[in-house]
């Protein structure tokens, strides 16, 4: 296993906002990441600072076994495609493009053509005039064309429309595939994303919640639904991390990979079992995160008046 990005205790605060926690994590190479939690969860942070258009507080980042701040063979390895991304506002796209083929020694220009076609961007219209859609695929094609070693993609979707979002990820699959690289993929469409991604990075209130295989995680959580005393019976000393319930029906997510010996239960009781899509664990898990931060934070304040 090679590791392209070591991350330790790796802190950032703004003021008294602490955006990243003491995080720890590693980054193989060849492999997509999921790098994904809600808004204001610290994803574009960890993103900026691995990149060195941020700095962190504290802590230690190595990217190819260097600090990547000010140093040119570190940050010509890399492509960061930001939501926010700004230019010049007489640019046009072949503008954009060639200056990242100036950047980028592993620069494609017949992809980034072809990318061109797919997207149908107007090539002769300035960016600054371009819809958001169509800024995203400047974006797009850069980070795709690029084949930068690593490659950080930022919200890269927004504002495309479902068949662009589906040409993006089939092409960056396609290209995956012949030139295998390092991805870091940040999006909240975790369903649309979930069948690139090898790998699972949540972030949540700046602090790792989740960092594992895909394929794994799928595997993590189980549905139980049925009779709500039984579902109850059954759920007794175990992980909850989401409760419903409808009359005498409930529905509960559990944590932990049901045994032979479980499945065996269930079905002796009438109880039904779900799969839990990686959408629905992500969302449940960090709700049930906050939530307990939350209730942590109360019994602070409860003790700060006794």
């Amino acid at each position: 296993m090679t590791h392209v990005i070591e991350v330790k205790n790796l802190t950032k605060r703004y003021r008294d906002t602490v955006a990243v926690d003491d995080v720890s994590f590693a980054i193989e190479k060849d492999t997509i990441y999921g790098l994904l939690g809600r808004n204001g969860a610290g994803k574009t942070t960890v993103m900026s600072i691995l990149t060195a258009q941020n700095f962190a507080t504290s802590g230690d980042v190595r990217v190819f076994g260097m600090h990547p701040y000010e140093n040119a063979k570190v940050l010509s390895r890399m492509c960061f495609v930001r939501e926010s991304q700004k230019y010049p506002d007489d640019a046009l796209a072949k503008h954009a493009f060639a200056t990242a083929r100036l950047f980028f020694p592993n620069w494609d220009d017949d992809l980034a053509h072809r990318l061109v076609e797919d997207f149908q961007l107007p090539m002769k219209t300035r960016i600054k005039k371009m819809s958001r859609g169509q800024i995203s695929a400047v974006g797009v094609i850069i980070g795709l064309a690029a084949r930068a070693e690593i490659t950080f993609f930022d919200e890269p979707y927004l504002g495309l429309d479902a068949v662009a979002r589906q040409i993006f990820y089939d092409r960056l699959l396609e290209d995956y595939t012949e030139h295998p690289r390092t991805v870091i993929l940040s999006s909240h469409l975790i369903d649309e994303v979930s069948n690139l991604i090898e790998r699972v990075l949540v972030i949540d209130r700046g602090r790792i919640l989740m960092d594992e295989a895909t394929d794994a995680v799928r595997d993590r959580a189980a549905n139980i639904v049925g009779d709500a005393s039984a579902v109850e019976a059954f759920v007794v000393g175990r992980t909850v991390i989401h409760r419903e319930t409808l009359g005498n029906v409930a529905s509960v997510t559990v944590l932990g990979a049901l045994s032979l010996a479980d499945r065996e239960r269930l079905a002796a009781t009438g109880l039904d079992v779900a799969p839990v899509s990686l959408q629905q664990l992500i969302v449940r898990t960090t709700t049930a995160n906050a939530n307990n931060a939350g209730r942590a934070a109360s019994a602070l304040d409860e003790g700060a008046l006794r």
